[in-house]
């Protein structure tokens, strides 16, 4: 039985795109156990995935769990995460290993120099070369996502509009600059024939009950009223998904869900767009192109550093509709 150890401490988007490595472990090699380090606050996510026999996580060290990962004598160690904690973890361990290379230099001239023409790997695929010295291949079977039968969300406790179907408005994202503003989401829904349910955290009810209350009942507002799994259900149940770049984007790509994805400050070309099975073209991106000032960032700010917020304001609603 061999022993290989993923290494990812976050995020929620961030864990569910490294699932087709864990997927690809177990399937393709004979008597592997996979065991996964965390944050201990993202653990919920990965337990639930049967590709994975063991879950550590961590609170704030890695000294939490150091005594422990010793003394599993892992075969491989496969770090997506490359951060200082990772190098710790792999230098502690003393084990071989494969790491992700995280592009930082492209993503640099991205943001400085504006060069659209810099084609990246997707995340998936610069994960599953970190892994390649396992033997395992991409099966380009997508990403996955499990939710316990408890937190499936029946339909029927939606109001009777949307229990016949809706449309999923993935209205959050951590950074500003990634998030449409409240007014143009307003003017996107006012425009949709079909129920919407708005999606996100608690962070995103307030920005989710002003649309409510300027569209009316064609709006149901899940936002802070369920847990990241039932979220997740409700994506799964959803007949498309409007999202920005976040993750119940990634989520709504573990279900195949067709999706139009909105871009702000940042860029596909990051390697974070949905990631489908080969073939699919489910997943439309809605971004305005030859903006001078774009992308800004590899991650997104907290206010527009231009003042005018062009990469959101001027999205072309047009295009989210069609």
């Amino acid at each position: 039985m061999k022993k290989i150890l993923i290494i990812r401490f976050s995020s929620i988007g961030d864990i569910v795109l490294t699932s087709p490595v864990a997927r690809c472990l177990k399937q393709q090699l004979k008597e592997v156990e996979v065991h996964y380090l965390c944050k201990k606050s993202f653990e919920s996510i990965v337990a639930l995935n049967p590709n994975i026999d063991k879950v550590y996580s961590i609170e704030k060290s890695i000294d939490e769990v150091v005594p422990q990962l010793k003394m599993e004598q892992y075969d491989y160690i496969i770090d997506l995460h490359y951060n200082i904690r990772s190098v710790l973890v792999k230098m502690k361990l003393n084990r071989p290993y494969g790491t992700v290379r995280k592009l930082n230099f492209k993503k640099w001239f991205l943001v400085f120099f504006k060069s659209r023409k810099l084609k990246s790997k997707h995340i998936v695929d610069r994960y599953l070369e970190a892994a390649k010295k396992t033997g395992i291949v991409n099966d380009y079977n997508g990403l996955d996502f499990f939710i316990p039968a408890k937190d499936e969300v029946n339909l029927s406790t939606l109001p009777l509009s949307h229990q016949q179907g809706f449309i999923g408005f993935v209205i959050g994202a951590k950074h500003f600059t990634k998030r449409l503003p409240k007014e143009k989401i307003v003017s996107v829904c006012r425009q949709l024939t079909a129920p919407i349910v708005l999606l996100g955290g608690k962070e995103d009810k307030e920005v989710a009950d002003y649309v409510e209350k300027e569209i009316g009942s064609k709006i149901y507002v899940a936002c802070g009223n369920y847990s990241l799994q039932q979220s997740a259900s409700l994506v799964k149940q959803a007949q498309k998904i409007i999202t920005h770049d976040t993750g119940l984007m990634h989520i709504a790509a573990a279900f195949k869900k067709e999706i139009v994805s909105i871009w702000g400050s940042t860029v596909p070309e990051f390697g974070m767009y949905p990631y489908l099975p080969k073939g699919s073209t489910q997943a439309k991106i809605v971004e305005v192109k030859n903006l001078s000032c774009r992308p800004c960032s590899k991650i997104g700010f907290t206010k527009c550093p231009k003042g005018h917020f062009n990469c959101m304001q001027l999205i072309d609603e047009k295009l989210v509709l069609e």
